[in-house]
C-alpha cells in the first residue's frame, strides 16, 4: 500500500511527496525466526518505557515437547511467555491455535516457585546459548544467570512477588478473529495476556516498526493526561497513551550513553519534585538514597506514581534539561549533518 503525503517540515522541501509503503515480513524474506531474534535483542521496545522485560529463555522446550519462543521476566517478578508467528496465514497453519499453544507453555512456567529454579531451568541455558552477550569471566553460566536475575528482581523489588502470576503476549503482524476472539475471553477471565500486531513500515529508504497493542482494547481513561503542577506535592500518575497504540521509535539509555549525553556519576534529578537526586550508575541503574535501583523504579519511588516515562521526568542536573530533550537536540544535530553530506 502506497501512500503519498506531503510535509512542511525542518529538513523536507514544501510539497516533496514522501513514499510511506507498508510491508510484510514475507516480501522481506524474512522468517519467524529472524522476528524472534530481533525481538530477543531489543525486548524493550515492545512497551517503550512503559515496561521492562529480563529475556531469560528461548526455543525452550517443555514436557510435552512443545517449544516456547521467547521467555523473559517483568518488573513485578511474572513469567512473561512471548509467541510470535508473522502474519495470520502462518497462525491458520498451525494444527494446534496459536493462544493455547501460548498457555500450554505459561501452565509450564506456573510450577517454577523460585528464582533459583528458573536459573536452574531455563536461565543457565539461554546464557549458554548466548555466551559471547555476555562477559562472563570466571562465572559459569548459571552463576552469570543467578546474578543477574536476582539483580534484575531486587533492582525492582520483585524478589517477593517472583512468579506469583504468569503473562502471555503473542506478537503477529496479523491475527485472525478466532484467535483475538480467545484472548478476548481470556483477558475478561483475568488471564494477564496481551496481542501486538507489528508491522514492517517503510517512510522512503528506513525502515521502521509500527507497534499496535489490539488486545486488550484501550479504556477511554486512558486518553486523560494528568495535570504537572510545580509543587512536589502533586502525584498524580501520567499516562502514556502511546504506549496503547503505535509507537515511534526512540533513542533509549544506551544510545544516551553511547552519545556520551549522560555518564556514570552524572546527577539526575525528577522535574517539580524535590529530594530526587539520584547519580547515574550505568545504562541500568542509578543509585538513590543508598540503594542501586533501575531508572523507572526510581521515578515511581519519588512520584508515587504506579507508572512513568523517566525520559520525559529525568533532568540531567548539569544542563537543567530532560533525557528527551537531550535526545531530540541530538538526533536533530544528526539529522542535521545527514542532510549537509547529502549536499556535498
Amino acid at each position: 500500500m502506497y501512500i503519498p503525503v506531503t510535509f512542511d517540515h525542518s529538513g523536507i522541501q514544501r510539497n516533496e511527496a514522501i513514499e510511506i509503503k507498508v510491508r510484510n515480513f514475507k516480501d522481506l524474506n524474512l522468517q519467524e525466526r529472524h522476528i524472534e531474534e530481533f525481538l530477543r535483542k531489543n525486548i524493550n521496545l515492545l512497551f517503550g518505557d512503559d515496561q521492562t522485560l529480563l529475556v531469560v529463555g528461548q526455543q525452550l522446550r517443555n514436557a510435552s515437547n512443545g517449544i516456547s519462543d521467547l521467555t523473559a521476566i517483568d518488573a513485578d517478578g511474572n513469567i512473561v511467555l512471548i509467541e510470535i508467528k508473522r502474519d495470520v496465514q502462518d497462525i491458520k497453519a498451525r494444527k494446534e491455535p496459536f493462544e493455547f499453544q501460548a498457555i500450554r507453555y505459561a501452565a509450564s512456567y506456573a510450577k517454577i516457585s523460585t528464582p533459583e529454579s528458573l536459573v536452574e531451568l531455563v536461565y543457565s541455558s539461554y546464557i549458554e546459548s548466548h555466551k559471547d552477550e555476555y562477559e562472563l569471566g570466571d562465572l559459569t553460566p548459571s552463576e552469570k544467570a543467578r546474578r543477574e536475575l536476582n539483580k534484575f528482581l531486587s533492582s525492582n523489588d520483585a524478589l517477593k512477588t517472583f512468579n506469583k502470576k504468569q503473562r502471555i503476549i503473542l506478537i503477529a503482524s496479523s491475527f485472525d478473529k478466532q484467535t483475538l476472539s480467545a484472548v478476548a475471553w481470556l483477558i475478561a477471565n483475568g488471564v494477564d495476556a496481551i496481542c501486538l500486531n507489528i508491522t514492517p513500515v517503510f517512510i522512503g529508504e528506513q525502515g521502521f516498526l509500527s507497534i499496535d497493542k489490539i488486545l486488550p482494547p484501550a479504556q477511554l481513561d486512558d486518553f486523560y493526561v494528568g495535570l504537572a503542577g510545580e509543587s512536589s506535592t502533586i502525584k498524580e500518575e501520567i499516562i502514556s497513551t502511546a504506549s496503547a497504540f503505535n509507537r515511534t521509535w526512540l533513542p533509549r539509555m544506551d544510545k544516551l550513553f553511547e552519545w556520551q549525553l549522560i555518564k556514570a556519576g552524572d546527577s539526575l534529578e525528577i522535574k517539580y519534585f524535590e529530594s530526587s537526586e539520584a547519580i547515574v550508575v550505568d545504562e541500568t541503574f542509578v543509585l538513590f538514597n543508598g540503594e542501586e535501583i533501575s531508572y523507572n523504579k526510581w521515578g515511581k519511588k519519588v512520584t508515587d506514581w504506579s507508572s512513568i516515562n523517566i525520559y520525559e521526568w529525568a533532568v540531567l542536573s548539569s544542563t537543567k534539561k530532560t533525557l528527551h530533550e537531550l535526545r531530540m537536540e541530538k538526533m536533530a544535530e544528526l539529522e542535521a549533518k545527514a542532510r549537509q553530506s547529502e549536499k556535498v
